[in-house]
């Protein structure tokens, strides 16, 4: 009797504690891909949930949005440069069972193909649209690449395209083109004030020599340079100058 209640006793505790372990909780930004003996059951929605010990098996699946970062790697561009160019993918998992069931490590397969689409894409652009057209460029890699994860039940959010490193060579060469350039420009606007500048002053000469006004300030400057009477100027005054004082003193 004692035996058979010992063995009773250790039953009830082996059934109490499988019956705990097949107690399970699901956050909120996750869900649950259940397993029976190897198959696939069901999804779990998130919540307290109750599974089968030892017959069945739970496998979390995080669905919030996840960065996996693509290393830098050198590329090729159409215009043979070679750039050094690094990125982020942005995925989220939209149907956990094809996520687990359909790939082994969907994270590692995203990054992968997210990096050779890259290199593909990259490789048929030359440099300067790669510069000026970064965007445009990712989405391209995006839609690559999202065609292809949406049968692991993953959808890639953005990618992004970090760096882009350039040699050395081609860094001091694009500094001067800049130079250049910011030179070319700053000449531009002072030869445009110059002429702004010789327009106002021909109309004001034209105005001034049409009323008389040249020949008084010319006189002005006379007086203003004889003011000490050991100086002697001489002064070749031009015929307008003479005009305009014949018209001033009416002779």
């Amino acid at each position: 009797m004692e035996i058979l209640s010992s063995g009773f006793v250790l039953l009830i505790i082996f059934g109490g504690l499988l019956v705990i372990r097949g107690f399970r909780v699901i956050d909120q930004y996750e869900r649950g891909i259940v397993l029976t003996l190897g198959s696939y059951s069901y999804t779990l929605e998130p919540w307290l949930k109750i599974i089968i010990p030892i017959i069945q098996r739970l496998i979390k699946v995080d669905i919030r949005i996840t960065t996996s970062d693509i290393p830098q790697q050198e590329v090729i561009t159409k215009d043979n440069v070679p750039v050094g160019i690094n990125a982020v993918v942005y995925f989220q998992v939209t149907k956990p069972e094809d996520a687990v069931l359909k790939i082994q490590d969907y994270t590692y397969a995203v990054t992968q193909y997210a990096q050779t689409a890259l290199r593909d894409v990259i490789g048929g652009v030359e440099l300067d649209s790669l510069l000026t057209d970064r965007q445009k460029i990712a989405e391209e890699i995006k839609k690559l690449v999202d065609s292809e994860t949406t049968e692991w039940g993953v959808d890639v959010t953005a990618i992004k395209i970090q760096d882009i490193e350039l040699p050395a060579d081609m860094k001091r060469a694009m500094a001067k083109q800049a130079e250049a350039e910011r030179e070319r420009r700053a000449t531009i606007i002072r030869s445009q004030g110059e002429l702004s500048a010789s327009e106002n002053l021909k109309k004001a000469m034209d105005q001034m020599s049409s009323s008389g006004a040249i020949s008084l300030r010319t006189l002005q400057t006379i007086e203003a340079t004889t003011a000490n009477p050991a100086n002697t100027v001489v002064f070749a005054l031009p015929v307008e100058v003479i005009a305009g004082l014949k018209k001033l003193t009416g002779k």
